[in-house]
């Protein structure tokens, strides 16, 4: 699989990577940094994917090229 074939939401499915070692530092270190930190990983996470997800064409929007400004 190359770069150029993997779609983006797959992409950022490499960012729960990232939980790794958050996890191990709040293990080791402190439980709530890493919780917060984990937290926060999961959130932008979120966000990515919901931003990468396809979007429904049938939303009013004819697209036809048309405008009105000119």
């Amino acid at each position: 699989m190359s770069l150029e074939t993997l779609q983006p939401r797959h992409a950022a499915a490499v960012g729960l990577l990232a939980l790794i070692p958050l996890i191990v530092y709040a293990i080791t270190d402190s439980v709530f940094a890493g919780g917060v930190s984990v937290l926060n990983t999961c959130l932008i996470y979120g966000s990515l994917y919901l931003a990468m997800s396809p979007v429904e064409t049938s939303h009013g929007h004819h697209g036809d090229g048309s405008s009105t400004l000119g």
